[in-house]
């Protein structure tokens, strides 16, 4: 028989799309008021405009938001398949991007739509990335509105890679469905009680690195921004320089080790925290190898600024742990233009582009966990070759790994690896210079924040860059934050037939 369309539930996928536009609506209160009450009492009313901005965002996310809400809302079962959570995943993703664009087309700035979207998709899948110029003269309300993009694509995405992208067996996340499976592992039974958990650590850490900011020099209002941005491995920040504005070594210690911290698995730290259960997060292969790799990298770079640049030890070693840590969490802050340093650093730069930090954190790229896998399967391989007749089965954190694993996480690879050099190739064909193409859309798949060159390097921001170029990196950004595959099934034509 013929195939035929069979339709997810959109009716669903709506019901719920609509119930997080009015969340959204809610939070847009905040910048709303920072904007329409600090200018009265500071005396400065420069930034008058952007509370109504705010507000008229607000009002028309809320409608239309609340529209949905009321047309869908049923008293019939609602179906939620495979179909449904694909679907789901990715439109709330593209449509919160599409509404949390809207204020940024209002504001004293008035950017273009395109420019709001790419600021609001960088800011919600924790890349970083910016367009906008003069933030160092920008208006509270709006600062504080992209960091909070950052902080809301943070839970999101630790959400979505612990309760949805198992389920839905996306490069080899399914590896963490079969782990959560083992009672000794599991956090709470049920899934809104993981969520709350996770929550409850991320909200604790973000408050804890604004205190710490705050107490080593960082003016109060920029700490709370720069906490939320480094939790979710973002890169936004209230000035153009980025950390290098504050010239504060003591600033930029704090900001490694929350770098670090929003790498690393918060289901683990979870575990940990609330429940003393110290040993899974001591015993994780990818925890292991994310703190080998960034120490390794660390120690070379530095190295050769000590040898090649003459720097002094501490501060070599600072700098370089900052740019490590940074490029390797996928957060993207900058203290110093590491493109100065020599090629050494610049091509370490570009290995740490693909390598990201753990599963279950708010980092991205190819992450910790798949090179894992790709590792134990190498040497599977070559054991295999010295020894033909023995059965040898490759394992992860002490577990068999099954062929559908393996076929998952080398084909999230290929993948990621075709998609990199597809999107490269198109966007030099805005007339865009190889290097500028080809970073560019290695940090936007990474979640990075910036690329390499003169144009989008760490000095850098991507304002000049074609719109087509835009749209296409913005693309690449949802791609990469989303694991690839999550987005690319929707184009199959098999994900709609019966």
């Amino acid at each position: 028989m013929p195939s035929v369309i069979s339709w997810p539930d959109l009716r669903w996928c709506c019901f719920s799309i609509g119930k997080l536009l009015m969340v959204l609506a809610v939070i847009m209160l905040v910048p709303l008021l920072i904007d329409g009450v600090m200018p009265y009492l500071s005396g400065d009313q420069v930034h008058e405009q952007n509370w109504r901005a705010f507000g008229a965002a607000a009002l028309a996310t809320a409608a239309i938001g609340g529209t949905m809400f009321l047309a869908f809302r049923t008293s019939q079962q609602r179906r939620f398949g495979l179909r449904e959570g694909f679907l789901l995943t990715v439109l709330t993703w593209v449509i919160f991007c599409a509404f949390s664009a809207l204020p940024l087309t209002l504001i004293d700035a008035r950017l273009s739509y395109t420019d709001a979207f790419f600021e609001a998709m960088s800011g919600l899948t924790t890349t970083g990335a910016t367009i906008m110029v003069g933030l160092d003269h920008e208006s509270n309300g709006v600062l504080l509105w992209r960091s909070l993009l950052h902080w809301i694509g943070g839970v999101g995405i630790i959400v979505i890679s612990v309760m949805i992208l198992p389920e839905l067996r996306v490069g080899g996340m399914q590896l963490f469905r079969a782990e959560s499976s083992d009672k000794s592992d599991k956090i709470r039974p049920r899934a809104a009680e993981v969520t709350m958990e996770i929550l409850s650590v991320y909200s604790l850490l973000t408050l804890l690195c604004a205190i710490l900011l705050a107490f080593a020099g960082m003016p109060l209002f920029d700490a709370v921004c720069h906490a939320m941005g480094m939790l979710a491995t973002g890169g936004f920040s209230t000035k153009d320089s980025s950390i290098a504005y504050f010239h504060n070594p003591a600033i930029e210690w704090v900001s490694i080790v929350f770098m670090f911290l929003g790498g690393t698995t918060f289901t683990l730290m979870a575990q940990a925290m609330w429940h003393r259960k110290f040993r899974p997060l001591l015993r994780d292969s990818q925890t292991h190898w994310y703190c080998l790799y960034l120490l390794g990298f660390t120690s070379v770079i530095a190295l050769w600024q000590i040898v090649a640049n003459g720097r002094d030890i501490l501060g070599a070693l600072r700098s370089s742990a900052f740019a490590v840590v940074s490029i390797g969490s996928t957060s993207g802050y900058v203290a110093e233009d590491y493109s100065s340093w020599g090629t050494l650093p610049v091509a370490a730069v570009l290995i740490l582009f693909l390598l990201g930090g753990c599963t279950g954190s708010t980092a991205g790229a190819i992450k910790v966990f798949r090179l894992c896998v790709l590792g134990a399967f190498a040497k599977w391989q070559l054991r295999s070759l010295v020894h033909p007749h023995r059965v040898l089965l490759p394992t992860y954190n002490g577990r068999r790994l099954t062929d559908e694993i393996m076929r998952s996480v080398i084909g999230f690879v290929a993948f990621y690896l075709l998609a990199f050099a597809v999107l490269g190739i198109a966007v030099s064909a805005f007339n865009v210079d190889l290097i500028t193409a080809f970073t560019s859309v290695a940090q936007a798949l990474g979640n990075i924040g910036h690329g390499l060159g003169p144009i989008i390097g760490p000095s850098g921001n991507f304002s000049t860059l074609p719109d087509g170029a835009k749209w296409l990196l913005a693309c690449a950004m949802l791609l990469g934050r989303l694991e690839l595959l999550t987005v690319l099934v929707l184009f199959s034509p098999t994900f709609w037939r019966g």
